[in-house]
């Protein structure tokens, strides 16, 4: 048979697989006390790996000790400051150092530190940013945290960007995204549960939830759905959400992600339970309802009537985002007796050059605004939103002069356009744009009766839909009138004195009692003016 593999290696394409190569067996192993061996062994492992460093520190002219890193994932400053030096200063004593637990107690200086002596375990915690040192005589590895830290700094999100509030959003580094959770919420009540997803990516996803908030049926779900998640690499929480979702098949989002670490830490104090990933600044936040697609961040930081006047803004401007293409083609196709005469008449005198059916022209119409939006998009800052508004404005003045565009479908698509940008989440929004065109279908066939169905179905489907086993439409259905302070106004935050019946545990009062600001007793604080 060595001939044989001989001969197929001198043909082109064979893949060449040096016989030096480890076994499943050896990785599966320990270490041993020959230092030689464990660095034959690891060197196998890491074959064709050209940033792994195998470094050797000597003592009385032998190999005493072996650090092992990738140069690409760690700070080589800490390696040579808090590793490398105490070494060599102890070989220069020339002490002798036979037990890897005195690296910890006597020489390294880093608090990070952890024996094991399993050669997976060791592999995993080197891919993982870590430095193994192994010593002459023992059958364990130290493992020093030596983490390369971000580059990225932490900047205002992008996704969502608010004129009052914080300005700080997640990075794709998971323990600085935990560090700014911590923050904002300082309880040992705030528990991490942490796993390890993705055969070859080893891919850190840390759930978090409070304690005596969040229900522990919702806890132990999203442990369930997590855990179960089986694939060769997470790259991104997108990949986490497509798992742990109930109706992939919905245009509305079931989980909630965001960039921000406020919005994480109210949901939290709601009693929701947050995912983070490794190299994702997007958190995943679990149940979402249909309501939270219409919260802001900033709702909570301004004045509760300006507040509760911009929610109704958005209701208003979701309606229009759906309905406002679909009512145009079927008013103007089969009821035009509902419009004015003089609008009929300006109307109809728009569309005489047209060859197109009003609902060919709303089709052609959204889906080039769609086109020139996702244009502005992928494009670079600079030029993408110059084009994107010179386009629109260009394709739509030519196409009136033209005579295949009316200016009244212009105008509707326009509008429709500036009313799915009031939606404050993407995802959310995302799905709303989507619907659009099965209700213009709807409408160009049956007219405001196929608005009417399609009205329904949505109605619906959004009442069917659950997220972690809450209703997506909770808690107006199930209707709860205490929990709808939050819903169609922003009551004050002092008004706001229980949490979510359908996630919150046990704890579900907010405040204490006598909260309320009370003008009249101003006045008659001690030292206030008479």
């Amino acid at each position: 048979m060595k001939w044989f593999r001989k001969w197929m290696r001198t043909k082109p394409g064979y893949p060449i697989i040096p016989e030096e190569l480890h076994s499943e067996g050896e990785e599966n192993s320990g270490l041993t006390e020959d230092l030689e061996h464990n660095e034959l062994i690891l060197k196998r492992i890491f074959h064709n790996s050209t940033d792994i460093v195998f470094r050797h520190v000597q003592m009385a002219g032998h190999n005493h000790w072996l650090i092992i890193y990738f140069a690409t994932l760690v700070e080589e400053e800490l390696i040579n400051d808090h590793i490398l030096k105490p070494m060599i200063a102890a070989s220069e004593r020339q002490e002798e150092i036979a037990k890897t637990e005195w690296l910890d107690d006597q020489s390294i200086s880093l608090g990070m530190t952890s024996v094991i002596s399993k050669v997976t375990d060791i592999v995993k915690q080197v891919l993982n940013g870590h430095a193994a040192v192994i010593t002459i005589g023992n059958c364990d590895a130290m493992m020093v945290k030596v983490n390369a830290k971000s580059t990225r700094s932490l900047d205002e999100p992008t996704s969502e960007p608010v004129i009052r509030g914080p300005r700080v959003g997640f990075i794709e580094n998971i323990s600085r995204n935990i560090g700014l959770i911590r923050s904002l919420i300082k309880t040992s009540r705030l528990k991490m549960e942490s796993f390890t997803l993705g055969e070859l990516s080893q891919t850190q996803v840390v759930i978090t939830y409070i304690v005596g908030i969040a229900s522990e049926t919702i806890i132990e779900e999203v442990r369930e759905r997590v855990g179960r998640i089986k694939i060769d690499g997470i790259l991104d929480s997108g990949y986490v959400e497509e798992f742990i979702e109930d109706s992939p098949f919905s245009p509305f989002p079931l989980v909630h992600s965001t960039e921000r670490p406020d919005v994480v830490a109210a949901e939290l104090l709601e009693g929701k339970v947050a995912i983070l990933v490794d190299t994702s600044p997007f958190v995943l936040i679990v149940p979402m309802t249909f309501w939270t697609g219409l919260q802001a961040s900033e709702d909570y930081y301004i004045r509760w009537p300006i507040a509760t006047f911009v929610r109704w803004i958005r209701f208003l401007f979701i309606s229009i985002a759906i309905f406002a293409p679909p009512l145009y083609v079927a008013i103007t196709t089969f009821n035009q007796e509902m419009i004015p005469t003089n609008l009929v008449l300006s109307i109809a005198s728009s569309r005489e050059p047209v060859p197109f059916p009003a609902v060919i022209e709303a089709f052609l119409m959204e889906i080039i605004f769609e086109a020139l939006r996702e244009a502005g998009i992928r494009l670079p800052r600079q030029i993408g939103q110059a084009i994107s508004i010179v386009g629109a404005l260009v394709i739509g003045q030519a196409a009136v002069l033209a005579g295949i565009i009316s200016a009244p479908v212009v105008i509707i698509v326009s509008i429709t356009g500036i009313a799915a940008f009031t939606i404050p989440r993407y995802s959310f929004a995302n799905g709303i744009r989507l619907l659009r065109f099965p209700m213009l279908l709807l409408a160009g066939t049956l007219g405001l009766y196929g608005i009417v169905i399609g009205l329904l179905g949505i109605v619906l489907h959004i009442s069917s839909l659950r997220s972690f086993g809450v209703p997506y439409f909770a808690p107006a259905t199930p209707m709860t009138f205490s929990e709808l302070k939050d819903v169609i106004i922003r009551a004050p935050i002092w008004a706001k004195t229980q949490r979510p019946k359908a996630t919150s545990f046990n704890d579900a009062v907010r405040e204490p009692a006598g909260q309320k600001p009370s003008p009249e007793s101003a006045g008659k604080r001690k030292g206030a003016p008479e």
